[in-house]
Order: structure tokens, then sequence, then C-alpha cells
């Protein structure tokens, strides 16, 4: 039984001849290489066998001609499949305003961004995305909610606004006017999920009425 340093000195001798031998057969450099290795392998498994041949690099050689003979065959068929099948359609490329929209997307926080896409691309209810993330609705409407504010300052450009309204991420702001007040008028479409400040009356000051046919803002100071 030949040794370990013995199975060492045959593969660093025959190693290259055998992958140059092999690479000129299938013109792949390193797909030669790692039949070679694989044939090497092979003998190494049946080394107290292969070892007492009086040429085990002949062994090797037939193991890695035969796996480079397999390996041409599944070439060809591939190689013919290809030239009859059609060329698939080239993707379309990305649009400006798409690219812009995951750009903008990048800068949103992680949780609300993940509402987000899961919400508007991939239409699932909030109660769904509650389901996948583990929270609960109200966070998820509250995730949603800011999101699509920081997205609406994010983008600018109106025209952009509305075009990535039609590949489904705006679709919160359809309906609304593109001068701006999608911006502006969020805390209405979901107030539910809009924290509200209120302000208390400094010490001293004195109550100031309004009219009777004014409504109160949330914005205001409250005495």
């Amino acid at each position: 039984m030949r040794t370990e340093a013995e199975f060492t000195d045959l593969y660093e001798k025959h190693f290259s001849e055998l992958a140059a031998q092999v690479c000129a057969y299938l013109g792949d450099a390193t797909e030669a290489q790692d039949l070679v290795q694989e044939a090497f392998l092979r003998a190494w498994q049946r080394w107290d066998k292969v070892g007492g041949y009086e040429e085990p690099v002949a062994w090797v050689r037939r193991v890695a001609w035969n796996l480079a003979t397999s390996r041409h065959r599944r070439n060809q068929v591939a190689r013919k499949f290809l030239q009859k099948s059609s060329a698939p359609e080239a993707a379309p490329a990305a649009s400006p305003d798409h690219v812009a929209l995951v750009a903008a997307l990048r800068l949103v926080p992680a949780k609300r961004r993940q509402a987000l896409v899961m919400h508007y691309m991939a239409d699932m209810t909030i109660s769904a995305i509650a389901a996948e993330t583990g929270a609960r609705e109200g966070t998820v409407k509250s995730w949603l909610h800011r999101g699509r504010k920081e997205l609406a300052a994010l983008l600018t450009d109106e025209a952009a606004e509305a075009k990535a309204g039609g590949d489904g991420v705006a679709k919160a702001d359809r309906g609304e006017a593109k001068d701006g007040a999608a911006k502006a008028d969020d805390a209405e479409a979901d107030p539910d999920t809009m924290p509200i400040r209120i302000r208390r009356g400094i010490p001293g000051a004195q109550r100031v009425n309004r009219a009777a046919n004014r409504r109160a803002s949330v914005k205001e100071d409250r005495s």
C-alpha cells in the first residue's frame, strides 16, 4: 500500500499536465481543473487500492477523461437546446421615476420601508403585514402613514410622485391634489395614527374667546 506522501507526490507531479490535456479538450481551464481535482479525489478515496497499481496516474487520467467526456456531452446538449430556443426577451430598463423611488425608499427607516413595499407593491393587507411582521395593526398603519409622509417629502417632483403612484407605491395619495396637499393632509387621511401635540396654556395668560362659527384646530394652543 502506498503512503499519503506518495499520493501527494503523484498529485504535485501530474495535476498540471492532466489539467492542460482536459483543458485542450473542453476549452475551459477552470472546468478542466475542477474535473482533474475530482479525479484525484476519487483516487484518494480508493488509495488503498489505486495506490497499489503499477501506474496510479493512469487510473487518475482515465477517470479525468471519463468525467471530461460526460461534461462535453452535457455541454453539447445544452448548446443544441439553446440554439433551438428563442432568445429571452430583454428585461425593460428601470425608468428614471422608478430609480428615484427606490433611492427614496432607501432613506425611509427599515420597518416603514418594509410596510410600504408589502402594502403597495405586494398588495398585502394591513392585517397580513401585521401577521408577517409580528406587529399590531395599529403599528402597521402608523408605519404606512409616516412612510408616506417621508416619501412625499423626498419625492418633491410632482411628476415623479404621480408616476410612482402608478407603480403602486403612492396609492394613498390618489385623488389628492397635485399642488402638495398630499404632503400636508395625511393626518386627515389617517387621524388615528397621527400624533397630536397639545400645548398647555401659559400661567396668567387671558383666555381668548373664539368666534362661534370657527372650528377649533388641534394645532392651536390649549389654555
